[in-house]
């Protein structure tokens, strides 16, 4: 029996390459983005998939792409994201709450949205996409960005909490260092590159397909006893911080 998967950002970087495994694997996926070519560009790429512009900060414009996709998700992967870089006291406002709104509002909204969908038939998953900097490790000048991906894991946990009775799973990715999408800028120069690299402790930059393979993994049945868990994907780095410092 085919299934049916929503993704949040799915118009490129992370959200792409996570539509992309499930639709190879069997799914029908729901591309939920604001960008409506790169959408179409991601349709054409992705079997089995329909694109849904939406703007998920909005209620109305949820309601109308779970209407359009028209069944009740299976599945929902929160991967939208956005970034404001700067220093904290050179933020606007208007920065600060674009990416809270985005980032946290917009995973609460679709998931709610599709939460109560899920319900009808007691049974769902939800993945939400955090990062390392949601953890003890801001990334500075990121202004609202790891504030929101703190307050992501811990909107997971309290909906793995108050949804579990309802067959509804929750979980949470973190990805590090990971070369893609907002963060592959980063990378573009070698040197910058080698130095990141040296901080992981399995000397690599993680990848967009590193992380859709944990999200497959826990889409699968294989992960039905894990709820309310925040999975690591940082090639070890956030437990390396002693490490990099080193001993005479």
């Amino acid at each position: 029996m085919k299934k049916n998967l929503l993704v949040t950002g799915a118009a490129g970087g992370i959200g792409s390459e996570i539509a992309s495994y499930a639709s190879k694997q069997g799914y029908r996926v729901g591309l939920i983005d604001l960008d409506n070519e790169k959408l179409k560009d991601a349709e054409s790429r992705i079997e089995n998939s329909v694109s849904l512009p939406t703007d998920i900060t909005d209620e109305a414009s949820v309601d109308e792409a779970l209407e359009l996709f028209g069944e009740i998700p299976d599945a929902l992967v929160n991967c939208a994201g956005i970034v404001r870089f700067g220093g904290l006291l050179d933020q606007e406002v208007k920065d600060f709450e674009d990416v809270i709104n985005v980032n946290l509002l917009g995973c609460f909204i679709v998931s709610c949205a599709t939460a109560r969908l899920m319900k009808k038939k007691k049974s769902g998953n939800i993945i939400n996409i955090s990062s390392i900097s949601g953890g003890k490790h801001p990334a500075i000048h990121s202004g609202a960005y790891a504030a929101t991906k703190a307050g992501v894991a811990m909107l997971s946990e309290q909906m793995s909490l108050e949804w579990g009775k309802e067959g509804i799973r929750v979980n949470t990715v973190s990805p590090g260092f990971i070369d893609s999408g907002m963060s592959a800028d980063h990378y573009v120069d070698p040197v910058e590159r080698k130095k990141r690299e040296a901080m992981v402790p399995i000397q690599r930059i993680g990848t967009a397909e590193d992380i859709a393979k944990v999200v497959m993994f826990l889409l699968s049945e294989d992960s039905s006893y894990v709820h309310g868990e925040n999975i690591l994907v940082d090639g070890g780095v956030m437990n390396s911080v002693l490490a990099n410092i080193g001993r005479d």
